[in-house]
């Protein structure tokens, strides 16, 4: 497709250490059903996810898309693809996926991109399913922090909280959080010593019936740990949207800023927010967003934005934290 730029609006909040005052957003691909977790590949490609919920899409099984940034094609990499909502890769350039429920997988799921095998790390926790696995991080240790809520899906819901949890380097699964209603995006302080955890709690009221509204929502917040050996303590609250739709996925940049997709149905966007959670600056997106992550660029990085149909970037002037980006 034919690249397409949208000059920003005045934003709220304007901090010009972020972004360049005449920075454009820019929509990459269009076509997809519901984009998710982008992730740079160690081929340099930009992979993201197409959430094709079922009772939408004629039971399409979901999709993972990968974008060439020099040549601008965008392809098809893999299909079903698990209904796979969130990408990370770890240090040895392996793909790791969690995979959601509507059909999918429920599960984390590591691939090698040489040999294409993938492996099942976690997918069961105590002998039940998980419930639909949603966003993931990986830490300097290798690590994995993932996330469990329940958006859509017709399987039972077997655990007994929507949790956060841990993958160990030997395998080993454990739930460190217990004590946020809907956890979904998640990402690590640049010093890996604070661990943030997105609250979205959207709740389904009857997708069969369109005179119902679709959802409602309880708490949206971003929250913050700190992190001991794996082990997240201290609650705060560091962003509380109110009654506003918050926060979905986030990503940190490597002063400690954090980059959230805000759903607000009024201004959706990347708003972003200092580790104190002041709210430093803004980008406004034609679709609603979902998640983003930022790609280290000479100047800087590029910030992928995955958003309802499509993929956009915009070129901001702090890269990511070390070996994340």
């Amino acid at each position: 497709m034919t690249s397409r730029r949208f000059p920003q609006v005045p934003p709220l909040v304007t901090d010009t250490s972020i972004f360049d005052p005449t920075a454009e957003l820019e929509q990459v691909f269009g076509g997809a059903f519901y984009t998710e977790g982008p992730a740079k590949g160690p081929d340099g490609r930009i992979y993201f996810c197409d959430l094709t919920f079922t009772f939408r899409t004629g039971m399409a099984a979901g999709n993972i898309w990968v974008f060439d940034p020099p040549s601008g094609r965008c392809d098809i990499y893999r299909s079903p693809s698990g209904m796979a909502s969130g990408i990370k890769f770890d240090r040895d350039g392996r793909m790791v996926i969690a995979t959601g429920a509507d059909f999918g997988s429920r599960a984390i799921i590591r691939t090698d991109l040489v040999s294409g095998r993938s492996h099942i790390m976690a997918g069961l926790y105590n002998g039940r399913p998980f419930n639909a696995p949603n966003d993931l991080v990986i830490d300097d240790a290798g690590r994995i922090y993932f996330t469990d809520p329940r958006y859509v899906g017709h399987e039972p819901i077997e655990q007994p909280v929507f949790g956060v949890y841990r993958i160990d380097t030997d395998g080993s699964v454990h739930l460190v959080l217990a004590d946020v209603s809907k956890p979904n995006g998640i990402d690590l302080s640049p010093d890996q010593k604070t661990l943030y955890v997105v609250e979205h709690d959207i709740r389904i009221l009857d997708r069969r019936l369109p005179a119902v509204p679709i959802c409602d929502h309880g708490e949206m917040r971003i929250l913050a740990y700190d992190l001991t050996n794996g082990v997240p303590v201290n609650r705060r609250t560091l962003v509380d949207f109110g009654g506003e739709k918050g926060a979905d996925g986030i990503a940190v940049d490597a002063a400690g800023n954090i980059y959230a997709a805000v759903q607000s149905k009024s201004r959706p966007g990347i708003r972003i927010f200092g580790p104190d959670g002041r709210q430093k600056a803004e980008i406004v997106t034609p679709e609603t967003p979902a998640n983003c992550t930022l790609i280290e660029t000479p100047n800087g990085a590029d910030l992928y934005i995955t958003a309802c149909t499509s993929l956009y970037r915009i070129g901001t002037k702090i890269p990511p934290p070390g070996g994340r980006g």
